[in-house]
């Protein structure tokens, strides 16, 4: 962007943020009508002023990203080649300083700005443009930035080309901007972990001596206790927690799934019995045995056999070392479950069935084709979420995967007691959903990628020839 291009987005912001004052103001008027169609309308009006709201904040935050990095170009310039470390590490404090004074905000957060301003304007040029012209968010950008960190150019732009280049090779399913800033994380860190030019075994080994527990009090008397562990042990303990909380609901327990959730791993670690409140209920800890995890894991064949060093899908966390998937099926995990994928596009195939109930297979397929609740921006895990037939048995729907989704219990409420309304789905995607003011919106959709075979064994012609 030139200076000329930054007047002109300039203008055409503020002339944007004039004519969306008049709409508001035209349809905060006009509100005072009480015909259906009229009132809709004006509905329609202030929804449609905060996806342009969205837009125009995208729009600045581009425009604040030139001006970060101009600036700091500017003042690299004036200030000179720096005559040893000490001296271009104060040229960088400097600069970090007058920004942070300019914005009134942090010299961390001013530090933070310019370095992400820099990856924006030199090696994420689509990423930028999409900035520029509102179709994703300053949190995308900033997750772009994010998840490109350590990998080379190439890998960069192969990321970048991935989300926003609808010409690049097996481009994803769905803008980028229409999904939720963690949920386009997801499947931002998902493609790079399977696609980073270092193997995952490495960068596992070397962030597995990194695991810890910390601590960190808060205010009102209570704490946060939290875990880095491996993506295996980490969902498994959340799975057989989340198992053993739902375990203890019924029509006499008061405690919502959150708080059974928190008090079962105090009783388990304490050796206690609790309610939450400082009483410990019996039973917790010392009755019976606790639920096992239900951990899914999809490997590939070829990776399962070792041939192959391809990641394998965690259900609830996306890649995983295959030498982590492979220790979970040698241990027996009744959880394991071997999908039949289609080798064209890495997608599991149909699994029928024609009575009401679902087969284990069916539910365990329903987390591995939606793996969360399918409600746009929802990332309720899918071991929480319930089966739900979108036509209903009654009247005339099948219990088919096409007929099926498995939304969160807010969003099965949402769906039974509101005018919102799910569409079809398929037995590769999700269903949408469709508003109370009609309009559609789609659920995010799984980047399948087709396994990877081993290349072909040649045989020397000396072994191929008989004596």
């Amino acid at each position: 962007m030139d200076s000329r291009a930054a007047v002109a987005t300039a203008e055409a912001l503020a002339v944007s943020f004039a004519e969306l004052a008049v709409v508001i103001g035209e349809a905060a008027e006009s509100s005072g009508s009480w015909e259906a169609d009229p009132l809709r309308r004006v509905a329609g009006g202030f929804l449609d002023g905060l996806a342009e709201i969205s837009r125009l904040e995208a729009k600045s935050a581009a425009l604040k990203v030139w001006l970060a990095a101009g600036y700091s170009a500017a003042a690299e310039a004036l200030a000179g080649p720096a005559e040893s470390p000490q001296d271009h590490t104060g040229q960088e404090m400097a600069v970090v300083a007058e920004v942070a004074c300019a914005l009134t905000v942090s010299e961390r957060s001013a530090g933070a700005l310019l370095a992400e301003a820099h990856a924006l304007s030199t090696a994420l040029p689509l990423t930028f443009s999409a900035l520029q012209a509102g179709q994703i968010s300053w949190q995308h950008a900033r997750i772009m930035v994010d998840e490109t960190v350590n990998l080379d150019p190439a890998g960069a732009q192969a990321l970048e080309a991935h989300f926003l280049d609808p010409a690049a090779e097996n481009p994803a399913r769905g803008p980028a901007g229409e999904l939720i800033p963690g949920r386009f994380r997801h499947k931002a860190r998902t493609w790079r972990e399977r696609h980073h030019p270092v193997s995952i075994e490495k960068r596992h080994a070397r962030s597995a001596a990194d695991r810890r527990v910390e601590y960190a009090p808060d205010r009102d008397g209570m704490a946060w206790l939290s875990a880095y562990l491996p993506a295996d042990q980490a969902a498994g303990i959340w799975d057989r927690t989340t198992s053993a909380a739902r375990a203890l609901q019924g029509p006499d327990e008061g405690r919502t799934l959150t708080q059974l959730r928190a008090d079962t791993i105090v009783a388990w670690l304490l050796g206690g019995t609790g309610d939450g409140s400082g009483e410990m209920r019996s039973g917790l800890a010392g009755g019976g045995p606790s639920p096992r995890a239900q951990v899914l894991i999809m490997v590939p064949v070829m990776s399962l056999l070792g041939v192959t060093d391809e990641s394998a899908m965690l259900d609830g966390y996306g890649p995983i070392p295959p030498s982590m998937a492979r220790q979970l099926v040698a241990d027996g995990a009744e959880s394991f479950h071997r999908v039949l994928v289609d080798p064209r596009d890495g997608a599991p195939l149909e699994i029928g069935r024609t009575s009401y109930r679902l087969t284990k297979a069916q539910r365990q397929w329903l987390r591995l084709r939606d793996g969360k609740c399918p409600f746009p921006g929802c990332s309720n895990h899918s071991l929480d979420n319930a089966a739900d037939h979108l036509l209903a048995w009654a009247h005339g729907g099948s219990t088919g995967i096409s007929n099926l989704g498995q939304p969160c219990h807010k969003h099965h409420r949402l769906r039974h007691t509101t005018a919102w309304k799910p569409t079809a789905a398929t037995k590769n995607e999700p269903p949408g959903w469709i508003s109370p003011t009609g309009r559609h919106y789609q659920s995010e959709h799984p980047d399948w990628e087709a396994p990877h075979w081993p290349a072909p064994q040649t045989t020397s012609a000396s072994s191929t020839t008989p004596p």
